[in-house]
C-alpha cells in the first residue's frame, strides 16, 4: 500500500472518530473512554473491550458544559464535558477519568454528577511520589480499582496472561510510533505536519493492533525512501496538545518541519514501555514511575532544572533549529514552568516562540503572523 493511500487512512479516522466508535459498536465491542493522561489503556484491552481516548474537539462549541465549570477551565476537559453532554459520546460504556491535574481533579466530580447513572465514570488517582515504594504500591492500588470496575462493565475477567498480551500489544505500537516520529523528521518532503499529526491522533482511536499494523507498514514505505533534501526549516513542537489541522496547515505553509516532539498528546505518551514479564499490575505502575520530564509529574530534582535540559537536549539531538511552545491556555503548570524553560533556551541560543492555544480557536490570523515571522528568523 502506498504512502499516500496510508496517509489518507490515518486522517479519513483522525477526523472522524465517531466513525470508529459507530463501527466497534456495530462489531458489539464496548468502547471505554479513556480522557487524559497517563491511564493503563493495557486494562481495558485486556478487558476485551476498545480504549478510545479522549482529547476535548477542534470542531465543537462550549455551551452545555459551561453550566457545570468555570470559563477558566483548560479547554480539554470542558469539550470532553461537552461532547458527554450533547449526545456526542453516547455509544461509550464507561471513562477513566484521571485527576493528574488542578483542572481534571475537579472536573472528574463533574463528569461524575453530569453522568449520573447514564454513564460509569472510573476515577483514576495518581500518586505524586510515583517513584518509591510507596508510590507504586499506591498506583497498584489504584489500578487495582480500575480493574475492577473495568471487569464489572466488561462482564470478563482480566488474568494476568490477558494483560501480559495486552502490554505487549502496547508496546509494539509506542516502539511503532516512535519510529514513525523519527521518520517523518527524516522526510518532511513526505510526510507533512498535518500528516504527522494526524498519523499520531488516529492511535488514540484505533485498536492497537490495526494501527501498529498499518503504521508499520507506512514505516517500511518511508525506510525505503532515499534521503531527503529539505529546503525548509525543522522545529521541535512542545506542550499538552496540537492536533488542529488549519493551525498545523501554517507549518507547513512555510516549510516548517517537525523533527520531533514535547507533545503530551503525542511523543511523551510513547517515551516508556512496560516489561513484559513478571507481575503485569507492578509492570504498569513501574512504568508510570518510570515516566519523566512532564511539567505534571513531580520531580524531586526539579531545582536541577531536568526538564528545561531535557526540552534543550532534543533539540539538539534533533537537529532542528528552533521550538514552537504550544502553551494551553489557563494551563497553570505550563505558565510556571516558562520562564525556567525559556532562560534554558536563551541560554543554549535556541531560538523559540510561544503560542497561546485552545480547542476553541477559529481565527489563526495571529499564530500565522508569529510562526511566519518565526521562520523568517530560522
Amino acid at each position: 500500500m502506498s504512502i499516500e493511500v496510508l496517509l489518507k487512512e490515518f486522517a479519513e479516522v483522525s477526523e472522524h472518530p465517531h466513525h470508529q466508535i459507530q463501527a466497534f459498536k456495530a462489531e458489539g465491542k464496548k468502547v471505554i473512554g479513556v480522557l487524559p493522561y497517563y491511564a493503563p489503556e493495557e486494562l481495558v484491552y485486556a478487558a476485551g473491550m476498545v480504549p478510545m481516548g479522549i482529547w476535548g474537539s477542534n470542531k465543537k462549541t462550549i455551551s452545555l458544559a459551561k453550566e457545570y465549570c468555570a470559563t477558566f477551565y483548560c479547554t480539554i476537559a470542558q469539550l470532553a464535558l461537552e461532547m458527554l453532554l450533547d449526545g456526542t459520546l453516547d455509544d461509550l460504556d464507561g471513562l477513566i477519568t484521571p485527576t493528574i491535574c488542578d483542572t481534571l481533579r475537579p472536573m472528574s466530580q463533574n463528569f461524575r454528577v453530569a453522568m449520573k447513572d447514564k454513564l460509569p465514570c472510573i476515577f483514576l488517582a495518581h500518586p505524586q511520589q510515583r517513584k518509591p515504594a510507596f508510590g507504586l504500591q499506591f498506583t497498584m492500588d489504584q489500578y487495582q480499582h480500575v480493574k475492577s470496575e473495568l471487569e464489572k462493565i466488561s462482564g470478563n475477567t482480566i488474568t494476568d496472561e490477558a494483560l501480559r498480551t495486552a502490554i505487549k500489544v502496547y508496546n509494539r505500537s509506542r516502539a511503532a510510533r516512535r519510529e514513525f516520529v523519527k521518520l517523518a523528521g527524516e522526510h518532511p518532503d513526505v510526510v507533512s505536519a498535518v500528516s504527522r499529526s494526524a498519523v499520531l491522533r488516529a492511535a488514540w482511536f484505533m485498536i492497537k493492533d490495526d494501527h501498529t499494523a498499518k503504521l508499520e507498514a507506512l514505516n517500511a514505505e518511508l525506510k525505503a525512501l532515499p534521503p531527503c533534501d529539505w529546503k525548509g526549516c525543522k522545529i521541535i513542537t512542545s506542550g499538552i496538545i496540537c492536533d488542529n489541522p488549519k493551525l498545523l496547515q501554517i507549518f507547513d505553509d512555510n516549510r516548517i518541519a517537525i523533527a520531533a516532539d514535547d507533545v503530551a498528546h503525542e511523543s511523551r505518551m510513547i517515551r516508556v514501555d512496560a516489561a513484559e514479564t513478571g507481575d503485569p499490575m507492578m509492570a504498569l505502575a513501574q512504568q508510570f514511575a518510570d515516566q519523566d520530564y512532564d511539567i505534571l509529574l513531580y520531580d524531586e530534582n526539579s531545582s536541577q532544572n531536568r526538564r528545561a535540559d531535557f526540552v534543550v537536549k532534543l533539540v539538539k539531538d534533533s537537529g532542528a533549529q528552533g521550538l514552537v511552545l504550544f502553551m494551553q491556555q489557563f494551563c497553570d503548570p505550563e505558565e510556571m514552568e516558562y520562564p525556567y524553560l525559556k532562560k534554558a533556551l536563551d541560554a543554549a541560543g535556541i531560538p523559540h516562540i510561544k503560542l497561546g492555544v485552545d480547542q476553541q480557536m477559529r481565527d489563526f490570523g495571529q499564530a500565522s503572523t508569529a510562526i511566519q515571522a518565526f521562520a523568517d528568523v530560522l
